[in-house]
């Protein structure tokens, strides 16, 4: 029989390289795309929105300093058992 003078072993040999290094470099970009949105949602300082809502309504006055260091360490601790 006569198949058309294809690529025969070699060209299926090629094809499966050519399918798992796709696959390959599909799954890494998933993985550094999923790092990445990971990455950019935290906030560099590593604070917590409740914690910037405790040093604006500190730096406003609304609280002291005693009160917001107390309310300071009860976020953190909280933070730590989570």
């Amino acid at each position: 029989m006569y198949y058309g003078g294809g690529w025969g072993l070699l060209g299926m040999l090629v094809m499966t390289v050519g399918m798992v290094l796709f696959w390959v470099l599909v799954v890494v970009a998933i993985i550094a795309l999923v790092r990445y949105l990971q990455r950019t949602g935290r906030a560099d300082s590593g604070s917590t929105r409740a914690e910037e809502v405790l040093a604006e309504r500190f730096a406003r006055g609304e609280i002291d300093e005693e009160e917001y260091r107390r309310r300071l360490e009860t976020l953190t601790e909280r933070r730590r058992r989570a």
